[in-house]
């Protein structure tokens, strides 16, 4: 295959989606619009990839970064004027080019390379992606001759009734011998109602040069879907969580509801895992094998390691290691590290805290800039005290260490191994090895004081 380079058009501004966000950043399954095209595009191992932005371009480089070249298209004139300002970059360059919409998320790489294979098979100059459309109005139509060539794309609006009747469409994708598709652009003029130059015009003038112009026809409709408003948007993404879904299914992991499950892109399950409803997997997570994963949890960015379960729950940037129980209503906030078989239970959050091995924080806790050994159990009600209102403080916990109920560990502080800190206690020094630490005011009981209180009644 012959050197391939890729234009994204990524520079409408999307006035139909009523937002303040630029159209192709708009997420669907957790990420922009044109960042899913632009992955695609690099699984095809292209030579270059240039992105033509306009509104909101910055966002559009901070989003994509090194994965695309950039080109400024100041004014949109149309889809061949948008094409036109790559010319500087790649205008004089042998090979193939693939040009395709920035709002267009669910065309696969699999597609994308079977269009490109077709093109150099029919040795064309210009190659269309089509698809046959149940209802295409709206669509231009995609009109072939007796052999079965294209003939001519027809718009919507210059149709006649009978060429309305063609289900075949033009999706907006295309295939171009990348020196041929320059020098066309250069004649492409805009004697149109819009007064723009647009893309299709460069199969017109091909086809009267007498040059092969070729089409290829995916056998989904639905991965064309261009999102232009909030409802395209929408299909977008129950198209694609559908598709994530049933990849993962097939692939040993039980969804009990599909159609409230939402698992993003990158999202990688081990089998045998159980996604309970409700569940949301969001960026770069990594869920083990033999996991449960209960209702309502949301897991962003994050890995779990194997057999562990998350019971309704929160984990965010944090890895959770094997064997270790979370929940219900806990939340795990990031930069935090919880050992194998460790317990994380009901109403307990974590920040910024490595919970070891086989410890246990069992309910209605705050551990937040601690360093916490392997075999502690944490006590109901412990906090961690580690702001000052001015700067955090760290705790650290040693192995095997008893921490009572309500107590208050005031960082910086260290409570060294085998120690026991009794319940109640608020901690200000350092505990060390196989002390145990109190720091309460004595029990005094007053005899028959409830008689008096009743008498006063």
């Amino acid at each position: 295959m012959t050197n391939i380079y890729a234009v994204v058009l990524a520079a409408g501004q999307g006035t139909r989606m009523k937002s303040k966000l630029y159209k192709v950043l708009h997420p669907v399954c957790g990420k922009p619009m044109v960042e899913h095209v632009v992955d695609h595009i690099q699984s095809l191992n292209v030579s270059r990839t240039v992105s033509i932005v306009g509104h909101g371009a910055e966002k559009v480089k901070e989003q994509l970064g090194d994965k695309s070249e950039y080109v400024l298209q100041a004014e949109q004139l149309g889809t061949a004027h948008a094409v036109q300002q790559a010319e500087s970059l790649i205008g004089d360059l042998e090979g193939t080019t693939i040009v395709i919409c920035g709002d267009t998320p669910l065309i696969r790489p699999e597609t994308m390379k079977a269009l490109l294979e077709h093109h150099q098979q029919q040795n064309a100059k210009a190659t269309i992606l089509t698809a046959i459309a149940e209802n295409p109005t709206g669509y231009g139509r995609i009109l072939r001759d007796e052999q079965g060539h294209v003939a001519q794309i027809v718009e919507q609006k210059d149709a006649s009734p009978e060429q309305q009747k063609v289900t075949e469409i033009n999706t907006g994708t295309y295939c171009f011998d990348n020196k041929a598709l320059f020098a066309t652009l250069k004649l492409v003029n805009n004697d149109n109602a819009q007064g723009e130059f647009y893309l299709p015009d460069v199969i017109e003038i091909l086809k009267q040069q007498g040059e092969v112009v070729s089409a290829y026809v995916t056998e989904n409709f639905s991965e064309t879907l261009g999102v232009n408003d909030r409802v395209a948007l929408a299909q977008a993404e129950q198209l694609m969580r559908d598709r994530i879904n049933e990849t993962h299914m097939r692939n040993g992991v039980s969804l009990i509801n599909p159609a409230n499950t939402y698992i993003g892109v990158d999202v990688k399950i081990g089998s045998d895992t159980v996604i309970q409803p409700g569940v949301m997997l969001e960026g770069n997570t990594v869920i083990g094998e033999d996991c449960h994963i209960g209702p309502n949890s949301r897991i962003t960015n994050s890995t779990i390691g194997d057999r562990t379960k998350v019971d309704s729950s929160v984990v965010d940037s944090s890895v959770v290691g094997s064997d270790v129980a979370v929940g219900p209503f806990a939340h795990i906030r990031p930069a935090t590290n919880v050992g194998n078989r460790a317990k994380v239970g009901n109403f307990v959050e974590l920040k910024k805290t490595t919970l070891g091995e086989g410890s246990k924080a069992s309910h209605l806790t705050y551990l937040g800039d601690a360093e916490i050994g392997t075999d502690v159990n944490i006590g109901c009600g412990t906090i961690t005290v580690n702001y000052d209102g001015v700067n955090k403080f760290k705790t650290i916990i040693g192995d095997r260490s008893f921490i009572g109920c309500n107590a208050n560990l005031v960082a910086p502080v260290t409570i060294n191994s085998d120690t026991y800190v009794a319940a109640g206690t608020t901690i200000t020094k350092e505990v060390p090895p196989f002390a145990l630490a109190i720091g309460r005011s004595r029990q005094e009981n007053k005899e028959n004081y409830a008689n008096k209180l009743n008498t006063n009644k």
